[in-house]
């Protein structure tokens, strides 16, 4: 009898997603395509590789391996990563504990960051276990090099010290804040340092900088006075050896000295230390989707200080004067209604008119200028009357910021978070927003500021001014400002205390750098606002790749974020599940890309 051979049809392979990047971002868009996947990928299998050479949930910045006296920025009952119903989203929302609920600790508690890695691997882990029946989940715990691969066809992601590369539908890059190449300024001062053997340590992540080359006893020059000085004041003093005993500090004698200066010449705004209570700003109010729709739609185009600030500023003051107004109307001068009626038709100097007839008291009045910018005109004759001088500075801020008769300054953090909101439909905006945003809503927390003035009493550490310049001459680094005129500090190690920036082309992730990709100006990867696809050279949305973070000109204040204040994150992540979930659940749909 002639034999037969039963052929069988091809089965089509099982879909497969690489999300590149397993920290904070990458966990929320695994809850979220567990979320929506009952309702949008039912009866299909999936395999979901995570590729990240950190631990799934922490990433690289929450991980455990680092020191225990770095803390969060937040309060443990501000930080959640899930969602409520105030987040504008397609999908459902899943509630789940703050880190303070899952953790049983205080809320007021400002938490260490590996208390905060515990808490996302945590959050990792119900993710996954959310996922339905035939959802898979590998974790490969090596870079990413490169993506390849036709728009039409599967992608390929290559991975460090693996011959073959992972086939892919779709590919999600949710890497976070990423190490980049010196600008021509930074090649230039460690070219120098290493010509005059010098120590100088550039923008990087401080966990990972290499302290050990700062010398006791020597005297350092900081430039930057952000988050990232925070951490290294911490780890060059109490990491080594000193301590705190009431108001004062007690030197190990290991500590170098730290002069430290800035743009603006102050550290960044302290963390307000009370709770709201009442009703909370209407908001938005002149900064909403209607005013972005407006900016988008403009033919020529918009200009972020003409169109977009002046709407900002109307914001924030709105904030601001409602919550005045309606809290603390014996130090005002006129009805809110009233007040109300005629700001809304005011812009510009109509507006200072009306805020100087109704709110007696200028500590009263929001001047944004002068909170960006308080040492501008600002002069002393000696660095010693500085250092006394902006002591009273930081001491005027903490008592400001931890008194709920100044509420106003916490409506304008609502303000800002809207404000952020909004603005992220806009794309990118520039550096000078981020910037302005962090140093009056994501300061430190008010005992790190105590702690800089115990250190500025003990001598430890010392101011330099605004507009700190540093020169590379004579052998040293040297360092001045026009807010102490004529004087200056000579150093044998420089601190660029902040993070790199947030560019493609200068990324040391070969990964983004080898993208055809179209980028911002700023050289931020441009994606659609809608769903975070990513755009290629030729303006044309990707159809099987999206990104997710701060180099993206789509970034959010953070991957994870205050519970009930609608979380542009959480919403990005939302939509690229969903847009991601519809694009792999049917072959058809797959071939048609």
């Amino acid at each position: 009898m002639p034999s037969h051979t039963l052929t069988l049809p091809d089965r089509p392979p099982t879909p497969a997603l690489v999300i590149v990047g397993a920290g904070p971002r990458g966990t929320g868009l695994i809850e979220r395509i567990a979320a929506n996947a009952p309702e949008l990928y039912a009866g299909s299998g999936l395999d979901i590789h995570l590729v990240d050479p950190h631990p799934p949930g922490a990433g690289r910045i929450w991980r455990a391996a680092q020191s225990p006296l770095l803390w969060m920025n937040s309060h443990a009952e501000d930080v959640t990563m899930f969602t409520d119903e105030t987040v504008h989203m397609a999908g459902p929302v899943r509630p789940g504990p703050t880190l303070h609920e899952w953790a049983g600790i205080d809320g007021r508690t400002f938490a260490d960051r590996r208390l905060q890695g515990a808490y996302l691997g945590w959050v990792h882990e119900q993710a996954v276990a959310a996922l339905p029946e035939g959802v898979r989940v590998h974790h490969h715990p090596r870079r990413a090099l490169r993506v390849s691969g036709p728009r039409e066809g599967r992608q390929q992601v290559w991975l460090e010290g693996r011959p073959r590369p992972l086939l892919a539908d779709l590919v999600v890059l949710a890497l976070g804040h990423l190490d980049a190449e010196p600008d021509d300024e930074q090649r230039e001062l460690a070219a120098y340092a290493r010509a005059h053997d010098l120590v100088h340590l550039p923008p990087d992540f401080t966990a990972d900088s290499d302290l050990s080359l700062l010398a006791p006893g020597e005297p350092v020059l900081v430039r930057g006075f952000g988050l990232a000085f925070v951490d290294l004041m911490v780890l060059l003093t109490e990491g080594r050896g000193g301590r705190y005993e009431g108001d004062g500090y007690v030197p190990s004698g290991r500590e170098p000295v730290l002069y430290v200066g800035s743009r603006r010449g102050v550290p960044y705004h302290s963390k307000i230390g009370y709770d709201w209570t009442g009703e909370r700003p209407p908001l938005p109010r002149f900064l909403g989707p209607a005013e972005i729709d407006g900016l988008l739609t403009r033919a020529q185009g918009f200009d972020f200080r003409r169109d977009v600030w002046p709407l900002v500023e109307k914001e924030l003051g709105f904030a601001h004067y409602h919550r005045l107004f309606t809290v603390h109307p014996e130090r005002t001068g006129m009805a809110w209604a009233d007040f109300e009626e005629k700001y809304a038709v005011a812009s510009g100097q109509d507006i200072q008119a009306l805020v100087a007839s109704a709110v007696p008291d200028p500590a009263d009045r929001l001047d944004l200028a002068a909170l960006d910018r308080p040492l501008d005109g600002v002069r002393y004759g000696s660095y010693e009357e500085f250092q006394e001088g902006l002591r009273g500075y930081v001491e005027r801020d903490l008592s400001r910021r931890h008194d709920p008769e100044h509420s106003p300054d916490l409506a304008v953090f609502l303000g800002l978070l809207s404000v952020y909101g909004q603005l992220i439909r806009l794309g990118d905006i520039g550096p000078w927003w981020h910037g302005f945003f962090s140093y009056l809503a994501s300061g430190p927390p008010g005992p790190r500021l105590r702690q800089l003035l115990a250190l500025s009493r003990a001598g430890v550490l010392k101011f330099v001014g605004a507009d700190m310049t540093v020169a590379a001459e004579d052998g040293v680094f040297r360092a001045s400002s026009a807010t102490v005129p004529g004087a200056w500090v000579e150093a044998r190690a420089l601190v660029e205390a902040r993070l790199p920036e947030p560019t493609v082309g200068r990324a040391r992730d070969p990964l983004l750098r080898e993208l055809d990709a179209a980028e911002t100006p700023a050289g931020l990867l441009r994606v659609d606002p809608g769903d975070g696809r990513v755009f290629d050279r030729s303006g044309r949305p990707h159809p099987r790749l999206f990104a997710l973070g701060p180099y993206t000109d789509a970034r959010t204040p953070g991957a994870f974020t205050r519970p009930r204040i609608g979380g542009p994150a959480f919403r990005q992540n939302d939509a690229t599940a969903r847009a991601a979930l519809d694009f792999l659940r049917s072959p058809r749909s797959r071939a048609a890309a």
